[in-house]
């Protein structure tokens, strides 16, 4: 299994703690800064102060540049035909980019020379272009909601894991009596409660309107006698 290296790792320089990696570091380094660096015996001998100073001198650089892009219109803006003063904003622009990948690279270099180890970021292993949801979610739960926005109202999908269909919610309603009746059909119920509760009142009470007891032994005896 091969060393991970993090994203920006300079080419050609062998991953941290492998045989050859002070070696690879420190001729990468020595590319990177000015070539009388190589007069110095002390940068050979020791890679962590030629990675230190090669930061430094990267990092400087990229200050170098960027400040020649702001006042490049202002210095050479009267000396230049126009086309040719885009071509140097254009080459600030290429350079600046390939400074600033060679100083986040020289601070890797530097800091593993130090000793430290470089482990996987959670947002390296992102997917380009989308989001990483949080486990046991579905897949629907970030998709939009069919019917919503200005002027639309929202309308429950069709009958699946996330609950019942419009149909169903209709059904329910009306089945627990949760419907309201509208103005129109309120004046026939209304009229024909009331009818009901008038047939009701006409109705002749059971048996001539004396209440039916059951006879008692003493009164057959009295009629009997």
């Amino acid at each position: 299994m091969s060393a991970y290296v993090p994203p920006g790792w300079p080419p050609g320089v062998h991953p941290p703690g492998s045989e050859d990696f002070e070696r690879t570091a420190q001729a990468w380094l020595l590319d990177t800064v000015p070539p009388d660096y190589r007069l110095h015996g002390v940068l050979r001998r020791y890679p962590l102060a030629l990675a230190a100073m090669a930061v430094h001198h990267t990092r400087a650089c990229v200050v170098g540049a960027r400040d020649g892009y702001r006042t490049a219109r202002t210095e050479l803006g009267g000396a230049l035909p126009p086309h040719a003063l885009d071509a140097v904003l254009a080459a600030y622009r290429a350079e600046g980019g390939r400074l600033v990948a060679t100083a986040r690279a020289a601070d890797l270099v530097a800091r593993a020379l130090r000793g430290e180890v470089f482990t996987p970021q959670l947002q390296e292993a992102a997917p380009p272009g989308g989001r990483r949801d949080l486990p046991g979610r579905e897949a629907t739960a970030s998709a939009p909601r069919q019917g919503t926005g200005p002027g639309t109202e929202e309308r429950p999908a069709a009958d699946g894991p996330d609950g019942p269909g419009e149909d169903q919610l209709s059904a329910r309603r009306m089945a627990a009596g949760n419907g309201a009746a509208g103005p129109a059909e309120r004046p026939a119920r209304d009229a024909t409660v009331k009818a009901r509760k008038a047939a009701a009142g006409q109705r002749p009470a059971r048996d001539g309107g004396a209440s039916r007891r059951k006879a008692r032994p003493s009164d057959k005896r009295a009629a009997a006698g």
